[in-house]
């Protein structure tokens, strides 16, 4: 598997990538209103699946999968002892990593503007509210209106009903609830393009993108905004199970995930390349998920996660 602090981005033999990603979304200013998008329609396709673009954000199911893949709680999403334990809590994983290598963190005394986050592609909150935890401030953004609808939801709330498919048309409702010991009121979510991000929305010390590049139309222009979105010596983590469909993002827009010739390109590789002029990978790890499409079965993905650390002048 992955290294854990080097910077040879090198990719696994086999390497199980997943479709189910929040699209993400930055768009809007602190102070701005939330940047309008072009109407979706809904419906009842799941996220799980390898076709429907954006469009498939924009409905009920949607919310209900990701309310329990970000809140859930581990009997609910997997009642088997024999199950991949190790892929649950992945927005608590996410926004722990952001939390260990974030020197903002460490050096904060009081003096100083409160360390800062933003969760770009936060869907439903679930990274968000953990961020919530250690950072005094957090965005959270996402290109999907239900998805922000949601998120702002369970922070009025603090808890949901939310209904998940046992098998056919037997459903059955469950309770989505934020942890006990997070600040909602450090929280705040928006809805915008991660693929046009303002100038006017600043900079922080940790950006996270969880599950987002391989769901964006195009990504590069996410990668190149990052230098000014991250503050000298602040991180951007990445997590992406490089899942790369033409449904989602045309071909010629993905990042690496080609071949040249008789040359390969991996995707790590060439995010490497992109962010090389401004950045330095300090970490990279395997982060598995689990989203749960029924009863008995599961979406199993194991997401790359890189740190990049920002250059001091």
């Amino acid at each position: 598997m992955f290294g854990t602090d080097n910077n040879d981005c090198r990719v696994p033999a086999v390497l199980a990538a997943a479709a189910g990603a929040a699209v993400g979304a930055l768009g809007a200013s602190l102070f701005l209103k939330p940047a309008k998008t072009r109407k979706q329609p809904t419906g009842s396709g799941s996220t799980t699946g390898s076709t429907g673009g954006v469009a498939l954000y924009e409905t009920k199911k949607a919310v209900n999968e990701y309310l329990q893949f970000h809140f859930g709680s581990e009997k609910d999403i997997l009642p088997y002892e024999f199950g991949p334990q190790s892929a649950l809590g992945f927005t608590s994983r996410c926004a722990i990593l952001c939390e260990r290598y974030c020197e903002a963190l460490k050096d904060f005394n009081g003096e100083s503007d409160p360390p800062s986050a933003l969760d770009v592609g936060c869907a439903v909150g679930g990274a968000s509210f953990e961020l919530a935890k250690s950072f005094e401030m957090v965005v959270g953004l996402d290109y999907s209106q239900h998805f922000v609808d949601a998120a702002e939801k369970m922070k009025t709330l603090k808890c949901m009903n939310y209904t998940a498919q046992v098998e056919g048309d037997i459903y059955e409702e469950y309770r989505a609830c934020i942890p006990e010991d997070v600040d909602v009121s450090r929280v705040r979510f928006l809805q915008g393009d991660a693929c046009n991000i303002p100038k006017t929305i600043g900079s922080f010390d940790v950006v996270l993108a969880a599950n987002l590049l391989c769901r964006l139309p195009e990504p590069a222009l996410f990668l190149r905004r990052l230098p000014s979105l991250v503050r000298p010596g602040g991180i951007v983590v990445l997590v992406s199970p490089y899942s790369w469909l033409e449904a989602w993002t045309p071909k010629q827009k993905w990042i690496g995930a080609t071949v040249r010739g008789s040359r390969k390109e991996p995707s790590c590789q060439v995010l490497m390349r992109e962010l090389e002029n401004s950045f330095d990978l300090v970490h990279q790890e395997d982060m598995p998920f689990l989203i749960r499409e029924h009863v008995r079965k599961y979406q199993w993905g194991c997401s790359h996660a890189t740190v990049w650390k920002r250059r001091k002048p």
